[in-house]
């Protein structure tokens, strides 16, 4: 496994969680990183995004001013910390690598659940 997410669980509506997004045999720094979840019944969302040189940060609206994408290099690990989770937070969510037009890896999921 190249890429792996984790750091899911179950929450109340309000709390926190955080989310990384560990390589093993990725360098993550190297590659744009984006972050993406998939509720049940509905299609794949696009969340976030760290590009690889440009320190870009981008959110999607639902998520805007409440996750923060951040790195460890380190680590080699890409974070999500997502604040005031809401039940429609609710999904799998995962971790992708490449450029943002074409995503080379995909990582395995990890389930966030957010009760009201």
């Amino acid at each position: 496994v190249q890429l792996q997410a984790s750091g899911g669980g179950l929450v109340q509506a309000g709390e926190s969680l955080r989310l990384s997004c560990s390589g093993s045999t990725l360098t993550l720094e190297g590659f744009g990183i984006g972050w993406f979840r998939q509720a049940p019944g509905k299609e794949r969302e696009w969340v976030s995004y760290r590009g690889s040189r440009d320190g870009t940060r981008d959110y999607a609206d639902s998520v805007m001013g409440r996750f923060t994408i951040s790195e460890d290099v380190d680590e080699n690990t890409v974070y999500l910390q997502m604040n005031s989770l809401k039940p429609e937070d609710t999904a799998v969510y995962y971790c992708a690598a490449g450029p943002r037009i074409r995503y080379d890896y995909w990582g395995q999921e990890t389930l966030v659940t957010v009760s009201s």
